[in-house]
């Protein structure tokens, strides 16, 4: 198990509101643009990151996480899982409390670094499946 209740709800309610997606883009069909949807409804600002920098449900997006002009509470990870380590690598670098690697996404390493480095993080699991089921 890769992210106990606490720290799924910790990070859901308490850990900030700005949730960069890496991986999200415009494209209705992915996963990342419902789930993204899913956190602007439960009222977290979503920045998309990818390399098209597009802008996704009103945001404006950015290439990369360090192309990022503010701060970012959690880091929501949407890419391969040879690519996931050093986006938590990165998520570390620019000073997120948070990263969140969706389900399918697993780096054992890349989540032992994570820790280690202090940031909460949860591995193999969706916030949009989540967020619903916390206590209002």
């Amino acid at each position: 198990m890769y992210a106990d209740a606490e720290t799924i709800r910790k990070i859901l309610t308490s850990t900030g509101d700005t949730w960069a997606v890496v991986g999200l883009s415009s494209n209705p069909s992915r996963a990342a643009y419902g789930v993204a949807a899913t956190l602007q409804r439960f009222g977290k600002r979503i920045v998309p990151v990818h390399p098209k920098a597009e802008t996704v449900h009103g945001e404006p997006g950015y290439a990369s996480l360090a192309d990022i002009p503010f701060p970012v509470d959690v880091v929501d990870v949407f890419v391969n899982s040879d690519l996931a380590g050093a986006v938590a690598d990165e998520a570390v670098t620019i000073g997120a409390k948070a990263v969140w690697f969706q389900l399918g996404v697993i780096d054992e390493a890349a989540y032992a670094r994570t820790r280690a480095a202090g940031l909460s993080m949860v591995m193999d699991r969706c916030p949009a499946i989540e967020i619903p089921q916390l206590p209002r």
